[in-house]
């Protein structure tokens, strides 16, 4: 296209003119910054370029991020990633070379951005976010986007949607609210990890975590202080108990005290709590992460212990009985995983007993078939939503409003290997979640998250509501 052709297509010259007599009639000391920002509000925003690099996650592995151009700027965005990529899950490409980053480059990745991707895009508005995703989607031609990669296309889906954002000069939260269809300004009650286990950490702690969640605060920002003083308390209840080795932290931020048992994790996180004087304010969940221990039909909980004493190698319906005496014992309102991902059955019949949220995580994968399966089957009742795991903003959107058109709760999640981006943030107020997961009040990429959950409380003003005690929305 020849620069007449461009300027006749948008109609620049008459543009310029009316730029200019605004300009005039406004009797601006800066004529030409004047005739600028009109100019950028009169001219459509396009995608002009978008270039993709390698950067390292919280863990050290790399990852994609993505710089997507418009007229109207740069915008940025970096993907997280899991400890690995089950089998129902969008791919993560990685080169395979072990000789480089142990074969965890994203050269390919990159690669199919800054090459295949950028030419797909280059000329789109930006604020058709579900044009832009089906434009990858339809260049990828496979069913988990193994093609492209899911984190390229997901890097790729994120900064498009900063960028619609700016093009109709609203917060990223309101621009994804637009795309899931309702306005919300709910701010969602954190799920802090204060205690690592499982695959994750060296203590013999089997549950891949045991959270926090402030449902009795008024605002998110009383929730975040009561998450920091609860986490703290339990930092001196462990150096008292433990030593002071028993504080170091896992990938999440959660400590990692010599514990053994479910029960003794759930002693001090209680003890904690008490410390801090909320107790009827903050509840507790268990991520079980089942899958991890089971072997067969059934569940090892001394998976990690070097000396066994076979009296933890329990059948499901064992396991039943084991939630439901710590649902007796303890403020538990939340469960992760506490069966096998195929282990449909004993899901069912614990989900169907109501002592608390049961969430699917390995069991769903933010995969549609898999949370339909579990909708007709009643395997759970609240979608742990990992964007990675899908792969585009418009498809995140999609599965949140299968899980709430059945009444389910969301938990929008981070993963264990994350960056500085606070997307999750936005994406958990723009759909009205309820619940975020995002690691311990410790360690900076999860408290981007946070830190942003603070700044969109606070311009939201007297419009902002905690989900608080109605955190299952």
């Amino acid at each position: 296209m020849s620069v007449q052709e461009y300027l006749d297509k948008h109609m620049l010259s008459r543009k310029i003119e009316d730029a200019v007599n605004a300009a005039v009639r406004a009797k601006t000391p800066d004529p030409v910054l004047f005739i600028s920002n009109h100019m950028k509000k009169a001219v459509s925003s396009v995608i002009t370029k978008v270039k993709a690099r390698q950067i390292l996650d919280s863990r050290g592995i790399p990852t994609v991020e993505v710089d997507l151009f418009t007229n109207k700027g740069m915008f940025r965005a970096s993907v997280p990633s899991g400890d690995s990529s089950g089998m129902y899950e969008a791919v993560e490409l990685r080169d395979g070379d072990k000789g480089i980053y142990l074969g965890n480059a994203v050269t390919k990745a990159v690669k199919n951005i800054n090459e295949k991707i950028s030419e797909a895009l280059v000329g789109m508005d930006p604020t058709v976010q579900p044009q832009i995703d089906q434009a990858m989607i339809d260049l990828d031609k496979t069913e988990k986007k193994s093609e492209l990669g899911a984190n390229a296309m997901l890097a790729v889906s994120i900064a498009a949607c900063r960028a619609g954002a700016a093009e109709k000069e609203v917060p990223l939260y309101k621009h994804i609210a637009d795309i899931y269809g309702k306005a919300n300004s709910t701010l969602p009650v954190p799920a802090f990890t204060v205690i690592c286990g499982g695959k994750h950490s060296g203590n013999s702690l089997p549950v891949q975590d045991i959270m926090i969640l402030p449902t009795g605060a008024g605002r998110f920002e009383e929730a975040l202080q009561m998450g920091s003083e609860a986490y703290h308390h339990l930092k001196a209840v462990i150096t008292e108990k433990y030593g002071a080795n028993g504080c170091n932290v896992g990938e999440d931020g959660g400590f990692t005290p010599d514990i053994s048992s479910i029960k003794e994790g759930l002693d001090i996180v209680r003890e904690a709590i008490g410390r801090t004087g909320y107790n009827d304010k903050i509840k507790i969940g268990i991520g079980v992460a089942a899958t991890d221990f089971c072997i067969g039909i059934k569940y090892d909980l001394e998976f990690k212990s070097p000396n066994k004493s076979g009296k933890n190698f329990k059948s499901g319906d064992d396991m039943i009985q084991m939630y439901k005496d710590l649902c007796s014992d303890y403020p538990i309102a939340s469960i992760e995983d506490p069966f096998d991902k195929e282990d449909w059955e004993h899901s069912r019949r614990f989900c169907g007993l109501g002592l608390c949220q049961v969430v699917g995580d390995d069991l769903l994968m933010s995969n549609p078939k898999r949370i339909e399966r579990a909708i007709h089957e009643s395997a759970c009742n609240s979608l742990l939503l990992k964007i990675s795991q899908i792969g585009t903003v418009t498809e995140a959107v999609e599965v949140v409003k299968m899980a709430k058109d059945s009444r389910w709760g969301v938990v929008v999640s981070h993963r264990f290997g994350e960056t500085d981006d606070s997307f999750i943030a936005d994406l958990a107020v723009a759909v009205g979640a309820g619940q975020i997961k995002a690691g311990a009040p410790c360690r900076g990429e999860r408290l981007a998250k946070y830190n942003q959950l603070l700044r969109i409380e606070q311009e939201l003003g007297d419009h902002a509501v905690y989900a608080g005690e109605d955190w299952r929305l």
